[in-house]
């Protein structure tokens, strides 16, 4: 007689993702890996992620954010995603050390609000916001290391696919990443 099969279904991994403030080419980067996101989703299963349209992440084993901290709604998201992943990845140049938007820092916050809102030509008779709706501006651009502990850093703008899909499988099989020069590079 033959010993029955074990079919216990594998336990998945569950990866959450968010987007600060930044492009979201990362996740862009992310759907980059191409057919290899079916094999990804034999060994993980997404939480909150666009791809899931999830809003609030839950315990999650892995999470992946991208984008930089612009405002008071970024640090809130950030505090409350860190508390829900085992690991943390910051993914991306805006992540890891403020990226694009992080140019503004070596300027005044209220004269950039009053070049955008009330100098530049298109908006005579504009206004800078002041509803209670819209997130505080912080008065400078931070990266997501300066607010959380942060696991693994991924860099790039975006980092390339192959570089992510390394990282992930790494993680997976309970590696260390390792991403050697052939997967950064700057172009």
């Amino acid at each position: 007689m033959n010993a029955p099969m074990n079919t216990a279904p594998v336990k998945k991994l569950r990866v959450a993702t968010t987007s600060l403030a930044g492009c979201f080419g990362c996740h862009m980067s992310l759907l980059d890996i191409d057919e290899r996101i079916l094999k990804l989703l034999e060994l993980v299963e997404f939480d909150r992620s666009p791809l899931t349209d999830i809003k609030h992440c839950g315990p999650c084993d892995l999470g992946l954010i991208e984008g930089g901290l612009c405002n008071a709604e970024n640090v809130h998201v950030l505090r409350e995603f860190r508390s829900h992943c085992k690991i943390l990845v910051a993914v991306g140049a805006c992540a890891i050390n403020g990226g694009l938007p992080a140019q503004r820092n070596h300027l005044d916050l209220r004269d950039v609000l009053e070049e955008v809102y009330q100098t530049e030509y298109l908006t005579s008779h504009g206004g800078i916001p002041n509803d209670p709706e819209l997130p505080l501006p912080l008065n400078k651009v931070h990266p997501i290391h300066e607010v959380v502990k942060v696991d693994y850093f991924l860099p790039g703008c975006p980092p390339p696919a192959d570089a992510i899909w390394k990282l992930l499988t790494d993680l997976l099989a309970g590696r260390t990443p390792t991403l050697g020069h052939g997967l950064l590079h700057y172009d």
